[in-house]
């Protein structure tokens, strides 16, 4: 264990450093980083990086490595263009253990910014929280975990093992960035993701499925549309079918262990829907865009089966309601779109996550708490492929993905002291 004196020199250098932290986060939640344009915000981490002298590892993540890898989520997008960073913190003599520190620079939609009451990218600061979309998920962890890795050596220290400070895209929709990273070589004895989890341990999240449900059939004239086919309607059968596996799913909750409590911990989202193309035509098709969740243990490709077995009958025809005639039939194509994601579980008892408990009761005066979320995080990549330890752990934020997205200051600042006392001793200092 490191001193106290080592402790409160690491603890000053955090809060000495903060003003320009909360600055940094800001310029980064000024540059939108959407889906296919995170590289100006790249450049930002990179020149950060660079400040602090670390080796540059820039690359885009197309490869057929990772399209061919089982975690690889079907994307949509131009991979050729999308950069990965990586900064590596070498020492000298490399007598410590090893450490990654990751985070995601890309961001959700901001939706209609007239539904916002500040511009999503102003990072304004009140009343103690920083606005703005990703300033909680995640610029403010991203930063964090560059500065708690800066507060050592501002303390005078240098870190005896290896750290790699990564910056990656992708987790929003496929977790493709992250498991590039781990494909490129990148491992170490522990992983830290800064996402932001209400200063509190991540234990076990679910996996996730995206996909688009298309409905296709032969409609008939709007005179005749009764007895007919309606794409749009048809789609309400399928969303009905899912929603009949979702709730089976979330009946098996008790077979779950971490997810037993909770009151539901399967979701199936309907995220997009459209069809149809003229008013006055039935229309002969609907798409539906879906976002599944799944427990961990489950392999997407299982998942995936008792999706397709459960629409199996849907669209096969039948009786209609008043059982005069036939219901229409029509076909449903589904296409996996984008996560294809696995769930896990962080086993309590590691090494890591017994050093957190001290290093926040340090910064919080409070015990660690640890809880099952039903989000997706990248925490699957390291824990189901790289079999490392992996904490998420990060700061109080509100409305991600939401209207006003906020980060709570405070909560940023202890988190950063808390990751920073754990990498000191993680890794291990001189304190001579």
């Amino acid at each position: 264990m490191i001193t106290d004196a080592a402790i409160q020199r690491i603890l000053a250098a955090v809060d000495a450093g903060f003003d320009n932290q909360l600055a940094a986060t800001a310029e980064l939640v000024n540059s939108p980083s959407r889906r296919e344009h995170e590289e100006p915000a790249q450049d930002l981490i990179e020149s950060h990086l660079q400040n602090l002298d670390l080796g540059i590892d820039r690359w885009t993540i197309d490869s057929p490595e990772l399209k061919a890898h089982p975690g690889f989520g079907p994307s949509t997008v131009d991979y050729t263009g999308m950069t990965n960073i990586v900064g590596t913190y070498q020492p000298a003599q490399d007598d410590g253990r090893s450490l990654i520190l990751n985070g995601h620079i890309d961001v959700v939609p901001q939706g209609p910014e007239d539904k916002w009451s500040r511009s999503p990218w102003d990072a304004e600061v009140r009343d103690g929280w920083m606005y703005g979309r990703g300033a909680g998920d995640m610029k403010a962890g991203l930063i964090a975990n560059l500065f708690a890795f800066d507060a050592i050596r501002q303390a005078g220290f240098d870190l005896n093992g290896r750290v790699h400070l990564q910056s990656v895209v992708e987790e929003e929709c496929t977790g493709n960035g992250s498991l590039a990273a781990l494909l490129r070589g990148y491992t170490a004895d522990a992983v830290i993701i800064s996402e932001p989890e209400e200063d509190a341990l991540v234990r076990a999240n679910v996996g996730v499925l995206w996909f688009t449900a298309r409905v296709t059939g032969n409609p008939t004239h709007p005179r005749e549309m009764a007895n007919g086919f309606n794409a749009i309607d048809a789609a309400y059968e399928v969303m009905r079918a899912l929603r009949t596996v979702e709730e089976s799913w979330n009946e098996k909750k008790g077979e779950h262990p971490y997810f037993e409590d909770l009151d539901h911990p399967i979701n199936f989202n309907f995220g997009g829907i459209e069809g149809g193309d003229w008013p006055s035509s039935v229309p002969a098709w609907c798409e539906l865009q879906v976002r599944v969740a799944t427990y961990p243990g489950t392999s997407a490709d299982e998942a995936w089966e008792e999706i397709v077995e459960g629409l199996a009958e849907v669209g096969r025809g039948g009786s209609a309601s008043d059982g005069s005639s036939s219901a229409p039939s029509f076909e449903i194509e589904l296409t996996p779109n984008g996560f294809y994601a696995e769930g896990y579980v962080l086993e309590p008892g590691s090494d890591a996550e017994r050093l957190l408990e001290r290093t926040h009761r340090e910064a919080f005066g409070a015990q660690l708490t640890s809880f099952t979320t039903p989000g997706y995080l990248d925490g699957r990549v390291f824990v189901n492929y790289g079999n490392m330890p992996t904490l998420v752990y990060g700061p109080v934020s509100e409305n991600i993905h939401a209207f006003d997205e906020r980060v709570n200051i405070e909560s940023v600042r202890k988190c950063t002291k808390s990751m920073a006392l754990f990498i000191a001793e993680w890794c291990g200092i001189d304190e001579g």
